[in-house]
């Protein structure tokens, strides 16, 4: 007659399977620790996967309207400090001609007609980081105003010639459904300014001009300067429309900077919650699973060295 095991086979396996399982959990928990991630695969986040992987996409779609939203506002900021300038250009123009009038003097009026020019051509003429021309309206590597000089610009029939940018606006999305149109070209800003400098060029090249060779103005100028200073106030208050539209259309995309930002916090935490290990639980969580393994482990242990005999009473010698 054996002596059986007190343990049986069907213990045996349970006893075993306690084991895995606590083996189990406390590789889970390592590997939660060493990668900093709750998984290492979506299925690894049961339930929450779904959720994860959409607040994934959500975020990286945020991220490339951040990235567009600031090449948009880079342009525009970059416009509205040229525009500043050209505003000043344009009330500069306007005081040249009004102190002509007033001190009965033109000898200085070209030379700073010239000068104005020349800036207003600079401007409407520069590019950004990438070679490209900023008021082209979409022909980025085609200089928007093709004249080099007030002579150039007297001998064109038509002002509207002195452009040759295209009438395409950029737009950029700046989130899900929401788009925002930004850039001025340089016909829509230099149009009525080029033609003041225009008008006063061929006056002062015509017959009764010649402001230069003319200490007091005579009757002729006196006239066409009086009447050029209406024009120059209404072009000045274009230039200034322009501007403030410009500014306008930058607030928008700080705004919606400072959301995208703001989405981009919220998103992150979401994802970082389901996803990243919680350092303080886990070093708990491996407590005690370590602790529930070796528990196990003496139990099974224990169990499988026990047999019947354990239970046998000692018979006292006789």
């Amino acid at each position: 007659m054996s002596i059986d095991r007190v343990a049986t086979s069907q213990q045996s396996q349970y006893f075993l399977s306690q084991i895995n399982g606590a083996a189990n959990a406390l590789n889970t928990t390592q590997t939660q620790i060493a990668s900093g991630k709750n998984a290492t695969t979506y299925a690894g986040f049961g339930d929450q996967a779904q959720i994860l992987t959409a607040t994934i996409s959500a975020n990286a779609r945020n991220s490339a309207y951040q990235t567009a939203t600031a090449l948009a506002t880079t342009q525009t900021d970059m416009q509205d400090t040229q525009l500043s300038s050209l505003s000043d250009l344009a009330s500069q123009l306007q005081k040249a001609v009004s102190s002509a009038v007033a001190n009965n003097d033109g000898t200085t009026l070209m030379g700073q007609v010239q000068n104005i020019f020349d800036q207003a051509t600079a401007i409407l003429n520069s590019k950004d980081a990438n070679g490209d021309y900023i008021y082209s309206g979409g022909k980025t590597d085609t200089a928007p105003v093709t004249v080099t000089s007030l002579a150039q610009l007297v001998g064109l029939g038509s002002v509207a010639n002195a452009f040759d940018n295209g009438d395409i606006k950029k737009s950029v999305q700046v989130a899900d459904g929401e788009t925002v149109t930004y850039g001025i070209t340089a016909s829509d800003v230099g149009t009525q300014l080029m033609q003041s400098l225009k008008d006063i060029a061929s006056f002062d090249a015509g017959g009764t001009g010649n402001f230069s060779g003319t200490p007091n103005l005579t009757g002729a100028q006196n006239t066409f300067l009086t009447g050029a200073i209406a024009s120059t106030q209404t072009m000045a208050q274009g230039i200034n429309s322009a501007s403030a539209s410009n500014g306008y259309v930058y607030n928008r995309l700080q705004d919606a900077a400072t959301q995208q930002t703001a989405m981009h916090t919220q998103y992150s935490g979401f994802i970082s919650n389901i996803q990243d290990t919680n350092m303080a639980q886990a070093a708990t969580q491996l407590s005690l699973n370590q602790t529930a393994l070796q528990a196990a482990l003496q139990v099974t242990s224990t169990l499988n060295k026990l047999s019947l005999l354990n239970y046998l009473p000692v018979s006292s010698g006789g």
